[in-house]
């Protein structure tokens, strides 16, 4: 690998349009450092860990939910969506983290989770002793049942997590829950939820919080009139977004949704800088676009590139039509190849086409075998492709050691709800949530004093930081090196694709300099230009199979 200064624009942290190119590291509190020795990660270890981020050369850090819970849902099930998990810390703890961030020039984003509460939330166990009809019950999505006696669930609705989507509660009525049980789902045509939800976002805001990632965007609004519409069988899951994505689904992407995002936006407007927002909206293309709206939320995660197999012709498709739908919305795109639900992309990248990963991680990574060094060499490949697109990156804590998914986690560890509430059909995401390790030895690799939450994998020790550092070539150094080398060629948002052999991507940005990715079978020759970056070594100076290079201007001669 090779480096070479080039002028360009760097991010100013001052600009409130910062968050456009910027490179944003997920951090998973639980799995990133643990502090106080009980196994968990904690703000803390956060804290003590960030110069790690500011070395590697990240714009900001976004922080998936730390508050109170019963981890009924990793997190996401939310006891008090304004204060932090004592587990993990106090609200002084987290002071202090964004101060040290602030100090090191890291903006901060903390997830906010609205479309839910945790069953332990003070107003849920309110809505339980107040019974049917009351004011307490109407924040949540409560209903009487169907049948004789109303022992059926009100519809045929799924949660995501498998089963209905409804459970009964002592009295005989059911409440609504998209996820797992112990996540109600709030009633958004209540006014006393949509000041709450105000109120939080000020709150973190006047902590010198940056911005927000917005969980399960799409699923705020819902039609509610009686009697419910069921689905049917073929409706259910995903699926139902393609066939109804019109806005007419009964519980997922309606266009109601935008008028509370249009009242976000007014509070995230009246900071100055203004707060930034991202959607997790797992909707098509066409659709949520509509969440990154200037008056909106602003911008939102790119799942379609996330999904996309190692294919020149199908990512130059979903590069091209995102590029052009967040343009159209006048945000920037969003570009993302790992987060706390997926299977790790060093592991995805080599499943063969058409292989199912629950499947995949039930057979504990063993059917079908992958080959890890394609999917490292894959893994870095894409991520210099990742990085030298128009818009944001969003880096998943871990990616720049190059961590595979842990497929083999034995049953009897898993924390994951899709686990049991699927019947142990699917394995759930704990794979791609085991705690990093920091160093080579002790009984976590540096995670932290004693043993993790999650057991990690002895090949941990040569994926540590601690060993990476020393050791030349490695996906550590690839990361820092293609960070820093990205603030100094970061120009415009716009892109030209360039005329390249059959396999292979290429791409100029402003400034001239390009990106070249060879996603065939065989080596190709390199166009002309001066070798800024890539991804593994050059071939006899032709570019290898699943490797990218960054290339500056070709250097002109006098009268050319």
């Amino acid at each position: 690998m090779t480096e070479r200064s080039a002028s360009a624009p760097d991010i100013s942290p001052k600009d409130p349009n910062w968050w456009r190119q910027a490179v944003i590291y997920q951090i998973y509190p639980r799995s990133f450092a643990d502090a106080d020795g009980d196994g968990l990660g904690d703000i803390r270890g956060i804290t003590h860990r960030l110069t790690h981020l500011s070395t590697l050369g990240v714009d900001a850090l976004w922080l998936s939910p730390f508050y109170p819970s019963e981890l009924a849902d990793g997190g996401y099930d939310v006891a008090d969506p304004r204060d932090v998990d004592p587990r993990l810390g106090t609200l002084d703890d987290f002071d202090a983290m964004v101060a040290e961030a602030h100090r090191l020039g890291l903006k901060v984003l903390v997830d906010i989770v609205p479309n839910h509460t945790s069953d332990q939330h003070v107003w849920f166990q309110e809505a339980l002793r107040s019974g049917p009809g009351s004011a307490a019950r109407d924040r949540y999505v409560f209903r009487d049942g169907r049948g004789a006696h109303g022992e059926l669930p009100p519809s045929d609705w799924q949660s995501v997590f498998g089963g209905s989507a409804w459970r009964q509660v002592p009295d005989g009525q059911w409440y609504l829950h998209l996820f797992a049980p112990e996540q109600p789902d709030l009633d958004w045509d209540n006014e006393e939820v949509r000041a709450d939800f105000r109120t939080t976002l000020r709150f973190w805001s006047d902590r010198g919080v940056d911005g927000f990632r917005i969980d399960v965007a799409h699923g705020l609004a819902k039609d509610l009139t009686e009697p419910l519409r069921d689905l049917g069988d073929d409706l259910q899951g995903e699926e139902a977004l393609v066939t109804m994505a019109d806005g007419s689904h009964p519980f997922y992407d309606r266009d109601e949704v935008h008028e509370i995002y249009r009242d976000w936006r007014k509070v995230l407007d009246a900071y100055t800088p203004p707060r930034m927002a991202v959607a997790e909206a797992w909707v098509p293309n066409h659709r949520r676009v509509l969440y990154a709206r200037a008056d909106e939320l602003g911008q939102a995660f790119n799942f379609e590139y996330l999904k996309t197999g190692w294919s020149a012709r199908e990512l130059r498709e979903v590069i091209t039509v995102s590029l052009d739908t967040a343009r159209a919305a006048g945000a920037s795109a969003t570009w993302v190849l790992s987060n706390h639900d997926v299977v790790r992309h060093a592991s995805r990248l080599v499943l063969p086409e058409g292989t199912d990963p629950d499947a995949w991680l039930l057979s504990g990574g063993r059917a079908p075998a992958i080959d890890a060094a394609r999917g490292l060499r894959r893994a870095r490949a894409a991520t210099l492709l990742m990085l030298a697109l128009p818009g944001s990156s969003y880096v998943y804590q871990g990616e720049e050691l190059g961590l595979p998914e842990v497929a083999d986690l034995p049953p009897e560890v898993l924390q994951d709800p899709i686990w049991e509430q699927t019947g142990h059909v699917r394995k759930g995401r704990d794979g791609c949530r085991v705690p990093l390790p920091w160093t080579r030895t002790g009984p976590s690799y540096g995670f932290g004093p004693g043993a993790a939450w999650l057991p990690q994998p002895e090949s941990f020790a040569s994926y540590s930081v601690e060993a990476q550092e020393e050791a030349e070539g490695s996906t550590l150094e690839l990361y820092r090196t293609a960070l820093r080398l990205r603030r100094k060629l970061l120009g415009d948002e716009s892109l030209t694709w360039a005329d390249s052999a059959p396999g292979v991507l290429q791409f100029v940005r402003s400034g001239g300099w390009s990106c070249i990715t060879n996603l065939s079978r065989e080596p190709v020759p390199l166009p002309p230009g001066e070798l800024l970056l890539t991804s593994t070594p050059l071939e006899n100076g032709h570019l290898g199979p699943d490797t990218t290079a960054w290339l500056g201007t070709t250097p002109q001669r006098p009268g050319t």
